[in-house]
């Protein structure tokens, strides 16, 4: 099976640029939702005097993630806020002090097995940094650690603009390798390979040199091909295994995980100190001055702009992410999250859609598509509102990169109607389980 994808341009104007660590915002707003799964829930209240680390949101079920303050100072309500996706959720808002004081019970977790370090992940807050917020606890909890052939180290970050994780490598390289070597002692791991594409040979070389003090690493250094660093993508392109319909990586023997969230367990296991705080790419074409910066999680992204320079024109649209895949926030009041890891500007020349056109069945988008889903097919099943045709297709294993709307010349909305038609296939299998258990009774 050959995975293809489509060559981006990089744009990846901070890779040199060291993060500068920001000003404190004058305030927080910290949702208890950052992560896939049910949200944690609030154990302060207002009036509530809190430092950094401290806890703030308690994980609420298995699929959760622990939440910490970012700032000391003073809770000045627990609130209800709208997400980007639209959905309301709980948040505590922190009128910082500016004095960033540390929570006096913080202390390095006491790890000695298995057990004791899967629970300091867990107590640590970390999801995946790369954007997904899945709790890395749960992904790491392996059962039967014998099935793990490998450790896929993501450190592709294929998208336009962002480089954050590219300074995780060269900032923090050698945390990565103690995470590396956490994996070693605590879950038996044997083999880890990290994925870097080569468009970031500082990183590699940095990856390289560490890797030739360490048993069982490998680089893989890969064509910068997106969407490489798609977890389908990554595993075939280093272990050449295919992760079956449904399935997950470990399915094949492998786990994958973000170089960043790698490196801030090992350094949480270290210190301590809970996921408070994120290095953030801003960029983008409305930023005057791009750059890398270390903010609070909770900080608004308006701060982040202030700090990189302010903008050169008014902003035609705001992302959390990449332009390939990033999700557009409705107000520059919105927070930084666990996983945000850029916040992408642009002008109204960049942001705005191009014109539509009639599909001219080039076959471009089924090409291109990673997993050689066939957007044309899939754009014809959902206007017929088949939830048979859509199942046939397979639109479930539908990553939504973005391929198929980027190469299409006639510039359809290929991936926005992929997710719609995700949601056209949910329904339809709803209902049919429903005639099943109905048939049945």
């Amino acid at each position: 099976m050959k995975l293809h994808g489509i060559r981006v341009p990089h744009k990846k104007n901070t890779a040199e640029c060291a993060p500068v660590r920001m000003a404190v915002p004058a305030s927080v707003t910290i949702p208890m939702s950052m992560h896939i799964g049910k949200p944690a829930k609030a154990v302060v209240k207002r009036g509530d005097k809190v430092k950094v680390g401290q806890l703030i949101g308690e994980a609420d079920g298995f699929v959760s993630s622990n939440i910490y303050s970012s700032v000391s100072g003073t809770v000045q309500k627990v609130d209800e806020m709208t997400a980007s996706n639209g959905a309301k959720i709980a948040c505590v808002v922190i009128a910082a002090d500016g004095q960033q004081e540390i929570f006096e019970e913080i202390v390095p977790p006491k790890v000695k097995d298995f057990d004791s370090f899967i629970s300091a992940v867990r107590a640590s807050g970390a999801v995946g940094l790369g954007g997904a917020g899945f709790p890395t606890f749960i992904k790491l909890g392996v059962k039967d650690l014998s099935k793990i052939d490998a450790v896929v180290i993501n450190a592709a970050e294929c998208e336009p603009y962002i480089t954050s994780d590219t300074r995780t490598m060269l900032d923090k390289g050698e945390y990565v390798f103690k995470g590396i070597e956490a994996l070693k002692k605590y879950m038996g791991v044997k083999r880890f390979i990290i994925g870097i594409e080569n468009n970031k040979k500082a990183a590699v070389q940095k990856m390289q040199a560490l890797a030739a003090q360490t048993d069982g690493v490998e680089i893989h250094v890969l064509p910068s091909v997106y969407p490489q660093g798609g977890e389908k993508v990554l595993v075939y392109n280093t272990v050449r295994k295919i992760i079956p319909k449904g399935g997950l990586p470990l399915d094949v023997g492998v786990i994958v995980i973000n170089v960043t969230t790698l490196a801030f367990i090992a350094e949480y296991l270290e210190t301590g100190i809970p996921l408070v705080e994120k290095c953030v790419t801003v960029d983008g074409s409305a930023v005057k001055e791009p750059k890398n910066v270390i903010v609070p999680i909770g900080t608004p992204i308006e701060a982040l702009i202030e700090g990189a320079g302010g903008l050169k024109c008014d902003p035609a649209k705001v992302l959390y992410g990449g332009p390939m895949m990033g999700i557009a926030v409705p107000s520059l009041a919105e927070p930084v999250l666990k996983n945000t890891n850029a916040v992408i500007v642009m002008d109204e020349k960049e942001a705005k859609p191009p014109k539509t056109t009639p599909c001219i069945s080039c076959g471009a988008c089924l090409n291109h598509c990673p997993l050689r889903l066939d957007p044309r097919a899939i754009a014809r099943a959902y206007k017929l509102q088949s939830g048979e045709d859509l199942e046939k297709l397979c639109v479930d294993l539908c990553m939504e990169c973005g391929c198929c709307s980027y190469i299409c010349p006639a510039n359809r909305p290929l991936v926005q109607t992929n997710k719609l038609a995700k949601i056209k296939l949910r329904e339809y299998a709803a209902s049919k389980k429903a005639e099943q258990e109905k048939e049945e009774k």
